[in-house]
């Protein structure tokens, strides 16, 4: 099949070499990717949030199937023009993808299906805010409503801080928090695949959100994963079909809005059962890295048999014995004011140690053709070991062979799994 792969970073790369690697893949374009995607498919420089391009550019190709990464061309409503074009797609349409474009919306979608969730308080003025703080307590966790790339929360003891977030959420256009009852345990990642009817739980992983080590400093969209969690239920990824994922589509399919796509469930596994902390309408970065690195079924045909109605046929998913590791190395700076146009080397040296390869996001090309950081998040090594020790010292070696000047990473992602 001809497949079209939207975005350009490294979740996107990881995608693209699975699509890539399979035999059923015959053409490959990813707009707009990046170096590392340029490797293994065509690259065409287009505007992925813009519906009638990526309709032009599917048509223009004979795309069979075309593959959403990023979360804002959900939002703008990507999905809904390629299917509207007769062109099978991976990726909720608009008013499903608000599952992760509005809080609010998510939370109000649990209630109605039933799902277990922390207690929360929507809020659209300075006074509800500081209600909701007093009545909730410390910890508080403080969420931006919209779209916020992973960045918008803020979870914290300090009452002051996390008035202060709220009220820079409410400042923005149209802004408006949800403020949350804090949830205790730790924190899992399940991917569902879904039809709309049918789901695909894909494995478990856990990423690591803060940007220093110990989980200090502030969040970040994802500074390093791994997948399989040795730790959790081993019937966790049924537990979340059961409870969270079947019972959201199947709301969604009542409400007339049915979700085609990735359904990521960010759990809370706490004292008092499974909880969950967010949805995303895509698959999420960088657990994407790892849990796709372990995979060892057709992700084409899992993608395709999902944005064409037939997913209750597809076989389940299968899964290396193998464990997987990614480190993301960042540019100084991240996730403030990043530094970027800083060389890249070493990453040939990298891939060298057994079991590793290494997925791009924030890079590009100079006019010499040298690889540059063009981004606040560089790139993901990802190694495969028996162990995700094992897993994770080969990450690391790898991880030590690359250069970029001022480059931040976690020494310990995975660390005592």
């Amino acid at each position: 099949m001809k497949i079209l792969l939207l975005g350009s970073g490294a979740r996107e790369h990881a995608l693209a070499r699975a699509l890539a690697s399979d035999p059923a893949t015959t053409e490959l374009v990813v707009a707009p990717g990046n170096p590392g995607t340029a490797a293994i498919a065509t690259n065409i420089s287009a505007d992925a949030d813009d519906p009638e391009a990526v309709v032009a550019l599917a048509q223009q190709m004979g795309a069979d199937l075309v593959v959403i990464g990023p979360e804002a061309p959900l939002v703008a409503g990507v999905a809904d023009a390629v299917r509207a074009a007769g062109i099978p797609c991976f990726g909720p349409g608009a008013e499903a993808a608000r599952l992760e474009g509005s809080k609010a919306f998510a939370k109000e979608v649990m209630a109605s299906a039933g799902v277990p969730t922390a207690e929360a308080a929507v809020c659209d003025t300075p006074a509800e805010l500081e209600a909701a703080l007093d009545r909730f307590g410390a910890p508080h966790v403080v969420k931006e409503d919209g779209l916020a790339a992973g960045k918008g929360v803020v979870v914290t003891p300090d009452r002051a801080t996390a008035l202060e977030h709220g009220l820079a959420c409410l400042a923005k256009q149209g802004g408006r928090v949800v403020v949350e009852d804090y949830l205790d345990g730790p924190e899992a990642s399940i991917f569902c695949v879904c039809d709309g009817a049918t789901v695909r739980a894909l494995a478990p992983a856990q990423d690591f959100k803060r940007l220093g080590d110990g989980d200090t400093g502030p969040n970040t969209g994802g500074m390093g994963s791994y997948t399989p969690l040795n730790w959790a239920p081993a019937d966790l990824a049924e537990q979340v079909v059961n409870t969270v994922a079947q019972p959201v589509i199947d709301e969604l399919a009542r409400r007339g809005t049915a979700f085609v796509g990735l359904l990521y469930c960010g759990l809370a596994l706490t004292s008092k059962g499974l909880r969950v902390v967010e949805f995303n309408a895509r698959f999420g970065d960088p657990e994407t890295q790892a849990v796709l690195a372990r995979l060892t079924s057709s992700l084409p045909e899992l993608l395709l048999a999902a944005a064409t109605g037939r997913l209750a046929e597809a076989p389940e998913p299968t899964w290396s014995a193998r464990a997987a590791v990614d480190v993301v190395l960042a540019a100084p700076g991240y996730p403030g004011t990043v530094i970027t146009g800083g060389a890249i080397t070493g990453i040939e040296e990298a891939e060298s140690v057994d079991g590793v390869h290494v997925l791009h996001a924030g890079t590009g090309r100079d006019d010499d053709g040298t690889l540059i950081a063009t981004g606040g998040r560089v790139l993901s090594i990802v190694a495969l070991g028996e162990s995700v020790a094992d897993a994770r010292e080969r990450a690391y070696q790898a991880i030590s062979r690359i250069h970029l000047d001022g480059a931040q990473y976690r020494a310990d992602i995975a660390a005592g799994r």
